[in-house]
């Protein structure tokens, strides 16, 4: 197989039956735009079986490559392994839940195509078409507010699971990161604006998935982590 131009990585913990639907459907878009491209499943300690599914899969269809850890690494580490270990030019990375219409995949690799270093999905641009509980809007409405008001990002939505990167401009910035875990995204737009990256947000068709909550311990955390990147790049890294 010739060198992939693009690489998909699809994180994964115990998310089999969302995998299932996840893959066909990847590979249906993925070879509308090339068909130079590969799938990284970047399995994270699953104990549902995802890591056998996908070496069954990938026997089918060699584009398809599973990256299993034996122990929970969380998903920021997960992400940083699979993009190093990516073999295409252009990387994206998008929730197994496919809770972000996948039709938008063309124009978050056309984004990096056209000279950004990242592009990003967005749910709460005005021409966005989002849908989930008012909770949640208010939520993520006000966490973004305060990344943009405390660390001077121009984002609007920095937890959008739906990214794509420049993987020669990406890899230096991944020893930067310091989140293991659910503020990688936020961290990684961040440090990218602060270094002059360019930045393509673009709005997206999104529907929650099943099962996803914000638990209270996750927004103390989010927050905490906020405040932890102020001090980071304005204290510690001087």
């Amino acid at each position: 197989m010739s060198k992939p131009e693009i690489t998909a990585i699809i994180p994964v913990f115990n998310d089999r039956a969302s995998l299932e639907k996840a893959l066909p459907a990847s590979i249906k878009l993925l070879d509308a735009i090339t068909p130079r491209f590969e799938i990284i499943v970047a399995e994270d300690g699953s104990s549902d079986g995802s890591a056998d599914m996908v070496r069954d899969f990938s026997g089918k269809d060699p584009r398809v490559r599973l990256l299993h850890s034996d122990t929970r690494l969380g998903r920021g580490k997960a992400l940083n392994r699979a993009i190093t270990d990516a073999k295409g030019e252009i990387v994206c990375y998008y929730d197994v839940d496919l809770a972000t219409n996948m039709q938008h995949i063309k124009e978050l690799v056309s984004a990096i195509q056209n000279g950004a270093d990242i592009s990003t999905g967005s749910r709460l641009l005005p021409s966005s078409d989002t849908v989930r509980t008012g909770g949640r809007e208010i939520a993520s409405r006000s966490y973004n507010f305060l990344v943009r008001f405390l660390l001077g990002s121009r984002i609007y939505d920095h937890q959008c699971g739906f990214k794509g990167f420049r993987r020669e401009r990406i890899l230096p910035l991944l020893d930067k990161i310091r989140s293991d875990h659910w503020f990688w995204d936020t961290e990684i737009l961040v440090r990218a604006q602060i270094l002059g990256y360019r930045v393509n947000e673009f709005p997206v068709h999104w529907r929650a998935g099943k099962g996803t909550t914000v638990r209270l311990k996750d927004v103390f955390s989010m927050g905490s982590s906020i405040l932890r990147l102020w001090w980071q790049i304005h204290v510690s890294e001087d």
